[in-house]
């Protein structure tokens, strides 16, 4: 009985151990995480040389995309891009970056590369080499379309242009520059890897994912995640479309919805009306034309550009014969015309816009035209889109547009081609770009749904300096950036007060004021004399111009009793009077300019 009792004794001392080494090891286990923490804490950050991303244009805008890149004494330019004008800069062609800071430091700079052949991407570049002469890096079609717009400018042959082709690295002093094949809405279009002493940035450009492209170039996802295995610093990613769901669509939809309208304008002419640089759809509607016997007239200046630099290049396949003279189109019946032209924005001198108005030398619009536009609107341009549309109807002709049919797709990527970028690339850090602020806030949201913390997601500005060592990244400063106007030759000379003026003549007018004045005697020999422009019609306002004329006699007067001879003086207080007269009557207030004519 002892021996079994001491026996029971044993076991239960034993197992009473082992469960208090159980309860240690679980204690131990789930302690561990916190633990672990610790060590990782003291281990010391290996300090890197830090680069520096500037962003000169692209964020909160659509348009005029352009970042600086700059590590030690070394600096690279990534796009240089173009935006239209918005409608409160009356008279402004286009607008470009400020490059103020780039012309600060073109000692470093090594060179330009530009991820494609868009304006928004490409549309300043010729007005920074006239500043500055360094290489330029890009596709083949990228630089042909350069090659055109340096032309334009008198640089033809004056810049050196360097043909690259994806997989292929361009060194930027102590960068490296890779070039990765994207899908996008024209061909050449790139994406970037930026081997930096700090670590990788990955540059997207502009993108989506198409597993079925017209030129049959697959966006090259496999390099995209090979960069992610090996790690991504920072993730700079196109925000255009991150307020869509779902994928994009593939280019192909297009071609399809352009055959069974073909099928349906038989007997009729078709006009279609595309941006001019969306090659894979010209080569669609060549397709399309060829197999419904159908011959193709090109309309507008960039359309005739970009096809016929695709066509040298190779980027476009067109059977013999099917392109035709636009003078000899009329030689040919209706049924056997496809007219492709620019316009699909409304632009008011565009090829199509002027069809729709009646003011092209060459195209009547009839009840016998199938019109068709390619395109959806950029924000900002659906009016003049509607306009044309109306304009086009009133005529007779039936007009095809996105919100009828499937004639026109994305070349952005939407919120799980995004996702997909995300989960590949892997990166530390994120920055969205190209967008609205709306679209890089929704962007970044979608980063820190994916698994990045928030404060690693950089929603910066343009001319904010972001720093980083490969261990933080933030912005650490500022540098002169903006936009510069340019209006017909003048580049930069149209500033706020130009624009303040011409807002102000373009909403109430114009009043000159004119007086001859002797200026021996200082007695008024002449006037005063008003005449308006954009204000009233000095004929049906006799009345008000004769109480005008009496306010600045009266005004005159007292400035002759209180010998005023100052001209400025005498000019402010007939410009101040005549003012506070014309707002009593009328409630505006047109520009005021008086004139006084020395005798």
């Amino acid at each position: 009985m002892n021996e079994k009792e001491n026996q029971r004794k044993n076991t239960s001392q034993a197992n009473s151990r082992r469960k208090y080494v159980r309860k240690k090891n679980t204690e131990s286990a789930t302690s561990l995480p916190v633990k672990s923490e610790a060590p990782v804490k003291r281990t010391k950050e290996v300090r890197r040389t830090p680069i520096r991303i500037i962003p000169l244009g692209g964020l909160n805008e659509i348009g005029k995309n352009m970042t600086v890149f700059e590590c030690s004494n070394d600096m690279f330019i990534l796009d240089c891009g173009l935006a239209f004008p918005d409608a409160d800069m009356p008279g402004v062609d286009i607008v470009i970056p400020d490059f103020t800071y780039v012309e600060r430091n073109q000692d470093k700079l090594r060179g330009i590369v530009l991820t494609h052949g868009h304006e928004d991407h490409i549309g300043g570049l010729a007005y920074l080499l006239k500043k500055i002469n360094i290489p330029v890096y890009g596709t083949k079609l990228t630089l042909g379309l350069v090659e055109g717009k340096l032309k334009e400018h008198g640089l033809d042959g004056k810049v050196k242009l360097n043909i690259i082709e994806p997989k292929k690295t361009v060194k930027m002093g102590c960068m490296a520059v890779e070039f990765i094949k994207v899908n996008h809405s024209i061909p050449g279009a790139v994406g970037m890897a930026i081997h930096t002493p700090a670590g990788i940035v990955v540059h997207t450009g502009d993108f989506k994912v198409d597993y079925s492209p017209i030129d049959g170039g697959i966006i090259d996802l496999a390099r995209f995640g090979e960069l992610g295995s090996r790690g991504v610093l920072a993730l700079m990613a196109d925000s255009t479309n991150a307020e869509r769901p779902g994928y994009t669509q593939t280019e192909r939809k297009v071609g399809e919805s352009f055959e069974s309208l073909f099928n349906k304008a038989e007997g009729k002419r078709i006009i279609i009306a595309t941006f001019s640089s969306n090659i894979h759809r010209v080569q669609q509607i060549i397709n399309c034309a060829e197999k419904h016997g159908r011959k193709v007239a090109v309309f507008g200046r960039s359309m005739v550009n970009v096809i016929t630099t695709a066509i040298e290049l190779g980027y476009l396949s067109v059977p013999k014969g099917i392109i035709i003279d636009i003078e000899t189109m009329n030689r040919y019946e209706n049924e056997r015309i496809v007219l492709i032209t620019t316009g699909s924005q409304g632009e008011p001198m565009s090829a199509l816009t002027r069809m729709a108005m009646n003011d092209h030398k060459k195209v009547n619009i009839t009840p016998m035209d199938f019109i068709i536009i390619s395109a959806t609107p950029i924000p900002g341009n659906e009016k003049y889109v509607t306009r044309v549309v109306n304009e086009l109807m009133k005529s007779g002709a039936e007009v095809v547009y996105e919100a009828m049919y499937e004639v026109h797709v994305s070349g952005h990527a939407c919120q799980e081609e995004l996702k997909l970028m995300l989960a590949l690339t892997k990166p530390k850090f994120f920055i969205p770009v190209h967008g609205e602020y709306k679209h890089l806030k929704k962007h970044g949201d979608i980063a820190v749904e994916m698994g990045i913390p928030r404060e690693n997601v950089i929603k910066a500005e343009i001319g904010n300096v972001i720093e980083t060592d490969g261990n933080k990244m933030n912005i650490v400063s500022q540098v002169p950036s903006g936009r510069v106007l340019v209006d017909g030759l003048g580049v930069g000379d149209v500033g706020s007060i130009v624009l303040r003026d011409r807002k102000h003549l373009a909403q109430d007018g114009l009043i000159i004021i004119v007086i001859g004045i002797e200026r021996s005697s200082n007695t008024i020999v002449a006037g005063p004399d008003i005449i308006s422009r954009g204000f009233v019609y000095v004929r049906e306002s006799e009345e008000l111009i004769i109480e005008a004329k009496q306010i600045l006699n009266d005004t005159l007067f007292h400035c002759s009793v209180n010998e005023l001879k100052e001209w400025n003086t005498l000019k402010g207080k007939l410009r101040d009077s005549l003012s506070d007269y014309i707002y009593q009557k009328t409630k505006r207030s047109p520009m005021i300019l008086p004139i006084i004519m020395e005798t």
